[in-house]
């Protein structure tokens, strides 16, 4: 009997307090209100865990954001840096190591953390907005259905869109081309004015501005990367070549050791010999290694170079005295210098002729001047 007249020390919250019990009873027992108890998780934890949500968000982004910043100082300060962020053409065996710092590597990798922080901070505060909504009871599923068949339709209807970006950045990473290179896409060949993610702009040697998209290169040439190989040819007439050669060589190696073009020059030119034979004697064929931003200039001056040293060695004058004459051919019975043709007689007048006749005798007279009947 006492035990059923006992009154409970502790105050019970109202019973719609379902939902974080134990805070639900510990705010009933600090403040004795109903409402607060039984709105506490609302009140309370939903906030809480919310605000929980963005903070990580934040300092996941802001971590990532630090990760992607190291990087990209790496990949832009001397030495080999990461192997997966150096240029393509660095990557392979056979580059020659390049490590020096440049503005187009710098400018490279700030491009490319500019990117992927874009990227990581749209992922990052995506699923945090999905996980928000969540907390405040929106049920997903049809937004994540309706996502997917939205991404669907734009997959299938702007894949041209898609697929220029992908290439955009991916020719970014690869450093496959930059700003002030001279290309060759397709039939486009000019120097690269700007690099985007969708399109390119190219112009050409006449002025016209050319916007390629990312998605619709094939193939592309670079002639601004690395070394290029200079070839000049000279022609020789038909002088002696071992002299001309010789004349060749010393002028290519004074020019390759003057202080002026010393730094253009990566290894030594060579005279490697006579290229082709034409009716007007010999092309000789001079080459040399040179950087690929120094390959015009160079060109320019060892051909000068060359034509000069033609010139004072006495070898370009008995190129202009040299000739090919073309003689009929004979059966050596007779001299060379045909006949004079004796004066055709007049035409008695008759019926009109015959176009198909004529041409047929003419036919058969040119046929009897070629395969002449064997002599007794």
């Amino acid at each position: 009997m006492p035990t059923l007249l006992a009154v409970p020390s502790q105050p019970s919250p109202s019973a719609d307090c379902t939902d974080a019990r134990d805070l639900c009873e510990q705010i009933y027992q600090w403040t004795g209100w109903d409402w607060l108890a039984s709105g506490s998780y609302y009140l309370l934890i939903k906030p809480l865990r919310i605000v929980l949500i963005i903070l990580i968000a934040v300092l996941i982004r802001f971590l990532i954001h630090r990760l992607i910043s190291r990087v990209a100082r790496s990949a832009a300060t001397p030495g080999p840096g990461i192997a997966a962020l150096r240029p393509l053409r660095n990557r392979l065996p056979a580059a020659p190591p390049n490590n020096g710092v440049s503005e187009r590597r710098r400018a490279r990798a700030e491009a490319l953390g500019s990117i992927l922080r874009s990227i990581a901070s749209a992922v990052v505060f995506g699923v945090a907005f999905m996980l928000v909504l969540d907390e405040l009871g929106v049920n997903l599923a049809p937004i994540l259905a309706g996502a997917g068949i939205l991404g669907l339709a734009i997959g299938f209807g702007a894949q041209n869109l898609v697929r220029d970006f992908l290439s955009g950045l991916f020719m970014l990473f690869e450093d496959q081309y930059g700003v002030g290179d001279l290309v060759a896409i397709g039939e486009v060949e000019g120097t690269v004015e700007a690099v985007g993610l969708r399109i390119t702009t190219v112009r050409d040697a006449t002025g016209t501005v050319w916007y390629i998209r990312n998605g619709e290169i094939q193939k592309l040439a670079n002639k601004s990367q690395g070394w290029a190989l200079v070839m000049v040819d000279i022609p020789i007439g038909f002088t002696k070549i071992d002299d001309a050669v010789e004349v060749l060589q010393r002028a290519a190696i004074d020019w390759a050791e003057s202080e002026e073009w010393k730094p253009d020059v990566i290894e030594a030119p060579e005279v490697v010999g006579v290229e082709e034979v034409t009716t007007d004697g010999a092309v000789v064929r001079t080459t040399v290694k040179t950087p690929a931003e120094a390959q015009w200039r160079a060109a320019r001056e060892l051909r000068r170079r060359l034509t000069e040293a033609l010139a004072e060695a006495g070898i370009a004058e008995k190129i202009t005295e040299a000739g090919v004459h073309v003689q009929p051919a004979t059966d050596g019975s007779g001299p060379t210098d045909p006949p004079p043709a004796a004066p055709a007689p007049a035409a008695p007048a008759g019926p009109p002729i015959n176009p198909n006749a004529v041409q047929l005798g003419i036919s058969t007279a040119i046929q009897r001047h070629l395969d002449p009947p064997a002599g007794p």
